[in-house]
C-alpha cells in the first residue's frame, strides 16, 4: 500500500509510468525484513532492482561528480536511529565498502 502510493507520486512527477525501482531500507533490517521488502514492491508491481541501505542512497549526491579516487563516510542521524556508510569512488565507480548502524543511537540523543 505504501509502496503504490510511492510509486504513484513517482509516475506523477516524471509524467510517465514507473515500472523499475531502487528501494531504500533502513540498515537493521534483518533478511527476512529485506525479502518483506523486495516481495512488497513485487506485490505493488514494482520490478525491484535493488534495495540498498538508507546511508548508501546517500551516494546519489555523487553521481554528477568527475572524481578519480575520493573515500567517504556517510552518516544518517534519524530520530532514533544512526547508520553509516563507508564509500571507495575509484574513478567513477562508487563500491560500498562497510555499512553499520545502531538502533538505540539517534538525533535525538545529539544537543
Amino acid at each position: 500500500m505504501v509502496l503504490n502510493k510511492y510509486n504513484n507520486t513517482a509516475e506523477a512527477f516524471v509524467g510517465k509510468k514507473v515500472n523499475n525501482a531502487v528501494i531504500t531500507f533502513p540498515v537493521y533490517f534483518n533478511d527476512s525484513q529485506r525479502q518483506a521488502t523486495i516481495n512488497a514492491g513485487t506485490i505493488a508491481g514494482i520490478n525491484v532492482l535493488r534495495i540498498i541501505i538508507e546511508p548508501t542512497a546517500a551516494i546519489a549526491y555523487g553521481q554528477d561528480k568527475k572524481t578519480e579516487r575520493e573515500k567517504n563516510l556517510i552518516f544518517d542521524f534519524e530520530f532514533g536511529t544512526f547508520d553509516m556508510s563507508l564509500i571507495v569512488i575509484d574513478y567513477n565507480v562508487f563500491e560500498v565498502k562497510a555499512t553499520d548502524g545502531n538502533t538505540h543511537i539517534g538525533i535525538k540523543d545529539f544537543d
